[in-house]
């Protein structure tokens, strides 16, 4: 009797768990779009802050069109693809008491977000103790706080504590608290979501947010609705393995590569369009390219995701997502600064820095998360939050 009631009770505490090729998806795709995230901030054309309906305001050339196409148009479905992802995970792990996970993403999203924020400002400001380096950060506009004051050395001490906390030199670091906030607020959201009446609303304002690409407070509009769609998605046992009949996957692919192609072709010529249909149709078709760029990657690639992660290298190399994100900013924007004007007269310059900048950027960082997880594994788990074992 003693023995029954053993066995039944570590099968009512028993985890559940995801399908072995359903969790190497999740950790193909977070590198891969980890490794994308440094390509699209590498993106060196006139205007190098992208939204959705950004203009180029260039002639259209191979360079021009190769950079805007991919940057703000085929690698833009990695953010709502991390957000799914961590909205799904976050919800899987559900028989984890709230308390004990709030504590745990405290430790491995909210301590390596401040340490890797204090580590920009610390590098930035090394960084503006040399005149070229002054150059470099005030051509990078990234610490310009208003008309005259483009140096961290002219902040003043709150604004500096201000920079460190709400608005790091290493901007990817966003994500990080907009998903630390998401994780707080789990509770609520999976409520409103299970509710019969409240979910008509919430879904109604989370769509609303990312159609309209705005926010509240922290709550960020694609963050919202992906993370909120990872969470139903695990609650409703959603197929992940196959495709539904409405998703066929080649369909999707189609859509997704036509559609950027057009925004981009847009984004060249928005005189063939009124001045006040500009934002609209670009923003929509940015939405049209992110849906069915989910659906294509997700589901058109399960050989690709399967001889990538049968690859001993891959997998090797896979296991630094974290660690490439986290480092390949400031210093990708500072050392694109610096490259542009000495490059200036070479053929493709600004392509061939789009293409190896990155790589080289990539590699450093592989290297350098290799050594500290072989001789310094405790340090390399704090900045990492863990990540990478």
């Amino acid at each position: 009797m003693v023995n029954l009631n053993l066995t039944f009770m570590s099968i009512a505490v028993q985890k559940p768990v995801i399908p072995d090729f359903i969790s190497l998806k999740f950790r193909f795709w977070s590198f891969v779009s980890m490794f994308l995230l440094v390509f699209v901030h590498g993106y060196n054309l006139k205007h190098n802050y992208l939204q959705p309906w950004t203009l180029p305001e260039e002639p259209v050339t191979f360079t021009t069109f190769t950079e805007y196409l991919l940057a703000n148009g085929l690698f833009r479905f990695r953010i709502p693809l991390l957000f799914l992802i961590s909205g799904f995970l976050y919800a899987f792990n559900d028989y984890r008491p709230y308390k004990q996970r709030t504590i745990k993403r405290l430790r491995t999203l909210l301590l390596p977000y401040l340490i890797w924020s204090a580590t920009g400002i610390i590098f930035t400001w090394l960084l503006e103790l040399n005149s070229v380096g002054q150059q470099v950060v005030a051509q990078s506009h990234l610490v310009q706080i208003d008309e005259t004051r483009t140096l961290l050395h002219n902040y003043k001490w709150y604004e500096l504590l201000f920079r460190w906390i709400f608005l790091p030199v290493p901007y990817q670091l966003w994500f990080i608290r907009v998903l630390l906030i998401y994780n707080l607020a789990y509770p609520w959201i999976k409520a409103a979501i299970s509710h019969k009446v409240a979910r008509y609303f919430f879904w109604s304002v989370a769509v609303m947010l990312w159609l309209t690409t705005s926010g509240f407070v922290f709550f960020e509009g694609e963050g919202l609705l992906f993370f909120s769609l990872g969470i139903w998605m695990q609650k409703s046992s959603f197929n992940l393995s196959g495709a539904p009949l409405q998703l066929h996957p080649l369909t999707w692919v189609a859509v997704f590569l036509i559609t950027s192609v057009i925004k981009t072709l847009i984004a060249f010529n928005p005189h063939f369009l009124p001045q006040a249909a500009i934002f609209p149709v670009l923003s929509l078709l940015h939405k049209v390219l992110i849906v069915s760029g989910l659906v294509a990657v997700w589901y058109a690639t399960d050989s690709l995701v399967s001889w990538c992660m049968n690859q001993r290298f891959f997998r090797w190399i896979s296991s630094f997502s974290f660690i490439i994100y986290a480092f390949h900013a400031p210093l990708i924007a500072y050392a694109m600064a610096w490259i542009l004007p000495i490059a200036v007269d070479f053929p493709l310059y600004r392509l061939i820095t789009f293409i190896t900048l990155p790589l080289l950027i990539i590699s450093m960082a592989v290297a350098l998360g290799a050594s500290l997880r072989r001789f310094t594994p405790s340090f390399y788990s704090l900045l990492t939050g863990g990540r990478g074992f």
